[in-house]
């Protein structure tokens, strides 16, 4: 017996709209897992002890996404903070311990914006005049930075992107801030005794409530 056009048209419609509602079901199932799960979680080793740090994927999602390719690909493996500025920021992820700045991949978009502020303890995309220049440099902030916040859409006034938050090891952090530091390779502020990131991973960690502040 010969099925008419139509009819195979019609149970080829109702087939797909019987996957279609385990398949959104499965979708809603893997989002809610993944919110249950919390913000991605990295571990920095360090030569003078390890941080672990909350990245704030919802907010920031370009500039997470950035940051853990660079870390996946064991970029930030040798680098170092290169620079060390008492009572406002440590700076890292571009230099190795001889200085000699790393290749990086392209600029990303700056996500200053998202609401977020440069508070004690959080990370920030580092970069030039140009307000899309961050690639692979960022910095955590020792004190409150209201100046480097979102103000307007101007260069100087777009802010410097928040996209992450020391939630252990801020002891380590302030043993950091507290190095000597000098003038190297034409650098101001450049700790005398290199500070070098050994590696930055994925903790597969995840918190409900920021355990630092």
């Amino acid at each position: 017996m010969k099925l008419s056009r139509s009819v195979v048209i019609l149970a080829a419609v109702a087939f797909a709209f019987s996957l279609a509602g385990p398949l959104a079901a499965q979708e809603k199932a893997q989002e809610a897992a993944k919110e249950k799960a919390g913000n991605p979680m990295v571990l920095m080793k360090t030569n003078m002890g390890n941080i672990t740090i909350e990245l704030f994927e919802k907010e920031a999602p370009i500039t997470v996404k950035n940051f853990l390719n660079y870390a996946d690909k064991k970029f930030y493996d040798g680098t170092t903070f290169h620079r060390i500025v008492p009572n406002f920021v440590i700076q890292g992820g571009g230099f190795d311990k001889d200085m000699m700045k790393k290749a990086t991949l392209p600029a990303i978009k700056n996500e200053a914006t998202n609401g977020l502020k440069n508070l004690k303890g959080t990370l920030s995309m580092a970069r030039t005049s140009d307000i899309n220049s961050a690639t692979s440099q960022f910095f955590i902030n020792l004190k409150d930075n209201a100046a480097l916040d979102q103000r307007d859409v101007t260069s100087a006034g777009y802010g410097y992107a928040v996209f992450g938050k020391v939630v252990q090891g801020m002891d380590v952090v302030e043993k950091i801030a507290a190095m000597k530091t000098g003038e190297k390779a034409g650098m101001k502020d450049v700790p005398l005794k290199p500070v070098i990131i050994e590696s930055v991973n994925r903790s597969g960690a995840a918190i409900d409530e920021p355990k630092a502040k």
